[in-house]
């Protein structure tokens, strides 16, 4: 029996958000405020324009590029599959096609890198990008592991890259006015965080299967371990085998766990316990990332959070005075005045942004860090990166998120990366 779980898209969220905000009962003073905000990217001038190139050409990847050529000019298009890059090429109109992503970070015309490739390679093509010189905008879940998220920010703030993570929900107006509220003690003391996520799917066996002549499947393996092709691990299905991602709770998660962090505060730390369980065993030869499951946190302010499938999608943040549930499209709380009383002045705002791409151009003309750059990105994945390491090992964890390493705990410490399969480990970048 299939597990169906829920996918809503980039372009749907982004083209529906607006429309939807007006119907879900955003206060008349919060739009009064957004509408003062400059909220609109400033238009490129035909001289402004910087060359952009997407590494990474499935739906999601196309998906970022076609909203980021509204602020530049698509130069050259990047995937392992011949088939995504041609279809790439003929939707922006790119002139250079490539499959190996280090050749694109040689071309001076390319200021700009757009990651959507799967998980495991997010890193290796960030880190080349940052060689490179280039900005990155870079999918989500930003990393496979947390050892990679440190090396990743330590090259960003190295270099100065601005780097925009695309975990868009920071851009929306439900989500920001959630935050803001929780942070101005609107619920009064917060004491629990509930992070509702999707069910995944739980499929299988699957028999190998020829691999697509247009694939280089070695490529796609990347530095995972060498497995072979069924036909259900590859493109949109990667994300339910661990060996590439980590399921519903790095996928799903990176987005409602960056929203939990924003709100709780410590959006550039992390919790200090983490306690996670698989409900369901999954099936042998089939996804083995878990499909239902329940991760506890703890913050060392008190605030717990629970992150499951067996709960709305969104985020519901209770406190002493009362709750405020958000999610896509939707934000509502447990009295009407929560929503409705305007926070007074000199109270804590949160960084505005109402375009995710479009802050992202400006902050690469201003040289501003953007909206979701690279350590905020890190810390929200490391969330769900701990929720999979506790469900895996089956017990409870200490977590300390100065050293971003388990307290006295050497088996768990070794979770924190993965062996690199050769030629792909950080040498393939030189």
């Amino acid at each position: 029996m299939k597990t169906f779980h829920i996918h809503i898209s980039r372009r749907r969220f982004l083209k529906t958000s607006a429309a939807v905000a007006a119907g879900t009962a955003l206060p008349a003073w919060f739009l009064e405020e957004t509408r003062s905000y400059a909220a609109a990217p400033k238009p490129l001038s035909p001289n402004d324009k910087p060359g952009i190139a997407l590494v990474g050409c499935g739906g999601q990847g196309r998906g970022d590029c076609d909203w980021a050529r509204n602020f530049g000019q698509v130069i050259a298009v990047c995937d392992v599959d011949e088939k995504h890059v041609a279809e790439a090429a003929k939707q922006f109109n790119a002139p250079h096609k490539y499959k190996d992503f280090r050749k694109v970070m040689e071309r001076d015309d390319v200021h700009v890198v757009i990651n959507g490739t799967p998980d495991h390679w997010h890193t290796l093509v960030n880190l080349a990008a940052i060689k490179a010189g280039k900005d990155i905008y870079s999918e989500k879940p930003l990393t496979l592991t947390i050892d990679e998220g440190k090396r990743l920010v330590k090259a960003v703030k190295e270099q100065k890259t601005v780097f925009q993570t695309g975990s868009q929900q920071r851009s929306d107006r439900n989500f920001r006015l959630a935050c803001e509220l929780v942070r101005n003690g609107r619920l009064g003391k917060l004491q629990h965080i509930l992070v509702g996520l999707p069910t995944g799917p739980r499929e299988g066996p699957f028999k190998a299967v020829p691999v697509p002549p247009e694939l280089d499947w070695d490529f796609y393996l990347g530095q995972t371990p060498k497995v072979d092709y069924n036909g259900h691990n590859c493109h949109w299905n990667f994300r339910w085998w661990y060996q590439f991602s980590g399921g519903q709770m790095t996928d799903w998660g990176a987005h409602h766990n960056d929203i939990a962090q924003w709100g709780n505060g410590p959006e550039r730390s992390g919790p200090v316990e983490v306690d996670g369980k698989s409900f369901v065993d999954m099936i042998p030869g089939g996804y083995d990332a878990a499909a239902e499951y329940e991760v506890k946190f703890k913050y060392a302010n008190g605030v717990a959070m629970t992150a499951t499938n067996r709960a709305p999608n969104g985020v519901k943040f209770d406190g002493s005075d009362g709750w405020i549930f958000v999610s896509r499209g939707e934000i509502k709380a447990s009295k009407p005045e929560l929503l409705e009383e305007s926070l007074p002045a000199g109270a804590v705002r949160l960084y505005k942004s109402d375009n995710h791409m479009g802050n992202f151009f400006e902050c690469i003309r201003s040289r501003q860090a953007p909206i979701c750059e690279a350590e905020i990105g890190h810390r929200s994945i490391s969330v769900a990166h701990l929720g999979v390491i506790s469900v895996r090992l089956g017990r409870p964890l200490k977590w300390d998120p100065a050293k971003e390493e388990f307290v006295g705990d050497n088996e768990a410490n070794k979770w924190l990366s993965r062996e690199m399969r050769k030629p792909y480990d950080y040498s393939y970048i030189g």
